[in-house]
C-alpha cells in the first residue's frame, strides 16, 4: 500500500531543492512527467496545451539557460525537444466508465528570492534548502507539485473505484500571472465538466481551510521601455532627447491616475532602470509596472490610463515607446456547489478543525483565467485555501510551511474526486 504521506514530504524535499522561475521549469516538468507516465497517464506537453500567442513574459535567454540546466542534470534532450520549448504538462486519465470530466491546477514555478542561511531554517536544518541561488519555492508551490503528483498517483492506484475522465494541470509561471492563459487559449480544459485549484497557507494555518476565498483581483503586468537619444550632459543637452525623464514623469502620472469609484484599484511600478552614465542624457529607460482592479472593467480603466500616459508622455518628451503585456489575471467567483462540497469534504479531513465559508484573498492568481474559461464553457470551477503554519511570509527567504498539512490538502482532493468521480 502506498505510503502517500510519506510520498507528500519526499517529492516536496526533492523539488525544493531544485527551483526554477517561470517558463524555464525544464528540470521539474521533466519530474513530474516520469512520474505520471510510469503510473499509467498520457501526457501532453508543449503547443498540444500551450497557445504560444497568448503566451506572456517568456525570456528566451532565460529560457535556453532553464535548458541547459536541465540538460546538465540528467534531462534528455528528447524530452526537451518534446516540450517544444514550452514548460508545463497535462496529464489525462480516463476511467474507461461514463462520467464527468474533472479538471485540477498544480503551479510548478518558483520566485526569484535567495533562501536564507539561518541555521535554524528547516531546510537548512535537514538538509533540503535550495540549489540554485537566487532562486527558492517561497511560495509553497513545491508542495503544491507534490500535492498534484500525490493525487495522480491516487487516482491511478483507484481508477477502478471512479468513473470519467481526469486532467490534471501542471502549470508554469504563475508568478507574474504569466502561465495560465496560455493553456487556457489552448482549450485544454474546455470540456471539463469541474475544475479545481488551491493555493497552501497563504491566509490561512494548518487545520484551517478557506472553502470559497473572494477578493481575487484583476490585474494586468507591464514592460514599458521609452527610447530617446544620448547627448553630452555639459556641452549640448539639448541635442539629447531625455528617456529618463520622461519614465519618471510617466511614474508620477500614473501614481496620480484618479482612483475608481466602483471598486478597489491598484498601481505599482516595481522597478525603474535608465540610463548610462553621469554625463549623458539617458537615452533609454525601462519600467516594470502592474495595475489590478476588483473587477475586470475596473483594471481595464486602470491599464488604459496607463497607456494613455506612456503615449502622451512620449509625444511630450518626443522619445518613442514600447509597452508589452507580462501578465494577466481577472476576477474570479467560486461555483456554489463545489463551494458548498468542499465544506462538506472539510468535516470528514482528520486534522481540520477549522472551516472558513469565505475570507479576503486580497490578491491576483492567474487559476482565475483557467478557472473562468471553464466556467464560461458550463462547467462549474471553484479555488480554495489549505491552511499550512508558515515560518515567514510568502516570498520571503525565510518562508517555509508546515509539511503536516500536506496529508489534509491531499486529503480534500481525494474526497473532491471521489464525490464528483466516485
Amino acid at each position: 500500500m502506498t505510503d502517500y504521506t510519506k510520498q507528500l514530504v519526499e517529492q516536496r524535499r526533492e523539488l525544493h531543492q531544485w527551483p526554477e522561475e517561470g517558463w524555464t521549469e525544464f528540470w521539474t516538468t521533466n519530474y513530474i512527467v516520469t512520474k505520471l507516465r510510469s503510473w499509467g497517464y498520457e501526457v501532453l506537453l508543449g503547443t498540444k496545451i500551450i497557445n504560444p500567442e497568448q503566451v506572456f513574459g517568456r525570456n528566451e535567454k532565460l529560457v535556453q539557460e532553464g535548458i541547459k540546466n536541465a540538460l546538465a542534470r540528467g534531462v534528455s534532450q528528447s524530452f526537451i525537444d518534446e516540450t517544444e520549448g514550452y514548460t508545463g504538462c497535462v496529464a489525462l486519465l480516463d476511467t474507461g466508465k461514463e462520467g464527468p470530466t474533472t479538471a485540477f491546477r498544480f503551479d510548478i514555478d518558483c520566485v526569484c528570492v535567495n533562501e536564507t542561511d539561518n541555521p535554524e531554517h528547516k531546510p537548512n536544518k535537514e538538509g533540503f534548502r535550495s540549489q540554485h541561488a537566487g532562486f527558492m519555492h517561497a511560495c509553497g508551490h513545491d508542495s503544491h507539485i507534490s500535492i498534484g503528483l500525490t493525487l495522480a498517483h491516487w487516482i491511478a492506484e483507484h481508477k477502478d473505484e471512479l468513473k470519467g475522465k481526469f486532467k490534471i494541470v501542471f502549470q508554469p509561471a504563475e508568478e507574474g500571472v504569466r502561465g495560465a492563459s496560455a493553456i487556457a487559449a489552448s482549450g485544454i480544459v474546455d470540456d471539463a465538466d469541474y475544475f479545481l485549484g488551491s493555493h497552501i497557507s497563504f491566509m490561512a494555518d494548518t487545520g484551517e481551510i478557506v472553502a470559497a476565498p473572494y477578493g481575487l483581483l484583476c490585474t494586468s503586468k507591464y514592460d514599458v521601455t521609452f527610447k530617446g537619444k544620448p547627448a553630452h550632459a555639459g556641452k549640448e543637452p539639448n541635442a539629447g532627447r531625455n528617456a529618463l525623464a520622461a519614465a519618471c514623469n510617466a511614474v508620477v502620472q500614473m501614481m496620480s491616475i484618479p482612483r475608481h469609484g466602483g471598486g478597489m484599484t491598484r498601481i505599482n511600478v516595481g522597478t525603474l532602470r535608465a540610463g548610462e552614465g553621469r554625463n549623458v542624457i539617458p537615452s533609454s529607460a525601462h519600467m516594470a509596472l502592474e495595475v489590478r482592479g476588483e473587477t475586470s472593467s475596473i483594471n481595464d480603466y486602470m491599464a488604459e490610463n496607463v497607456r494613455n500616459i506612456v503615449e502622451g508622455i512620449a509625444k511630450g518628451f518626443d522619445v518613442s515607446y514600447e509597452i508589452s503585456q507580462m501578465g494577466a489575471a481577472v476576477d474570479f467567483t467560486n461555483d456554489k456547489e463545489l463551494s458548498e462540497m468542499l465544506i462538506e469534504v472539510a468535516k470528514t479531513v482528520p486534522g481540520i478543525n477549522k472551516i472558513r465559508p469565505d475570507g479576503n484573498f486580497g490578491g491576483s492568481e492567474d487559476i482565475s483565467v483557467l478557472g473562468k474559461r471553464v466556467q464560461a464553457h458550463g462547467g462549474k470551477a471553484a479555488f480554495f485555501i489549505c491552511g499550512a503554519d508558515r515560518a515567514a511570509g510568502h516570498h520571503q527567504g525565510s518562508f517555509d510551511v508546515d509539511e503536516g498539512a500536506f496529508k489534509q490538502a491531499f486529503d480534500m482532493y481525494v474526497g473532491m474526486a471521489k464525490k464528483l468521480n466516485g
